[in-house]
């Protein structure tokens, strides 16, 4: 599971998506989830996954990659699909001692499966097109009108951008500590949940040993650059929207507008 960790990694390429400004992208993620939960038919969600899937042509990312973060919450996922088709009432279809499947648990069911297969894979893609760098940046930016409410944007951006970079960066030292344990012959494996729960020490404490010094000498290399959140800090690469930012923000509204249209249409016309 540690292997197929994506969030925070990125992927280098040259595509029109990573050129995109990464405030663009932060918004067309808003955009992308709140079409997942505003949209309530099969239609619908034909639409979102053809647009979603030309986005992904576009950027580059090999397909393999974006599916890879998808390993880690299958358990989630089945749980959550079968506690659906078992507690919603409707239409019965089967029924066998306590237990019915209803045709409105089904479409519920996998109504929830899209959603959080497309939520999973809409983040890896905003992560695998922009760098923590950039992200951290778009952040503050797209936050910066809470500086006149004193919220801390800039602690909170810095923060983020932080602890996206540490994510591969632990999920590989993890990597090498599960290798080392095995070779000492350590089992992660075998036995029951108690037994893979207390063989999952050795792993975690290196880990957090590792975090910590890693987080110490983070602290170390800020101060050593004079790093101060109190003085105005110039950007090597400031951020300007362009033609191309423009357009993107212009076809994010007519995707918007679809998904809306089609969810009051099909309620009209008595589909759902």
């Amino acid at each position: 599971m540690i292997r197929n960790i994506t969030l925070g990694q990125y992927y280098p390429a040259k595509s029109r998506i990573h050129a995109l400004d990464p405030r663009v992208k932060l918004f067309a993620t808003f955009i992308f989830l709140i079409s997942l939960f505003v949209n309530n038919s099969f239609t619908g969600y034909i639409f979102i996954i053809a647009c979603f899937g030309m986005v992904i042509r576009v950027s580059r990312v090999p397909f393999r990659y974006m599916i890879r973060g998808l390993k880690g919450i299958i358990f989630i996922m089945c749980f959550s699909v079968i506690i659906n088709i078992f507690i919603t009432e409707g239409q019965v279809l089967l029924s066998f001692w306590i237990f019915k499947i209803t045709l409105e648990g089904l479409i519920r069911a996998a109504y929830f499966a899209i959603r959080l297969i497309l939520l999973i894979l809409g983040s890896s893609l905003m992560t695998y097109t922009t760098t923590p760098n950039s992200l951290t940046d778009g952040l503050e930016k797209s936050l910066g009108f809470l500086i006149y409410l004193r919220v801390p944007v800039h602690d909170f951006a810095t923060m983020i951008g932080i602890a996206l970079r540490f994510i591969p960066v632990l999920s590989e030292e993890a990597d090498r500590i599960i290798k080392a344990q095995e070779a000492r012959g350590a089992d992660f494996t075998q036995g029951g949940l108690m037994k893979r729960v207390k063989g999952m020490i050795p792993l975690i404490i290196p880990l957090l040993i590792s975090a910590f010094r890693r987080a110490e000498d983070l602290s170390l290399a800020l101060d050593a650059r004079c790093y101060n959140k109190e003085k105005w800090r110039t950007k090597l690469h400031p951020l300007k929207y362009s033609g191309a930012d423009i357009a993107a923000y212009i076809m994010l509204a007519a995707y918007l507008g679809t998904v809306i249209a089609s969810k009051f249409a099909f309620e009209y016309m008595g589909f759902v």
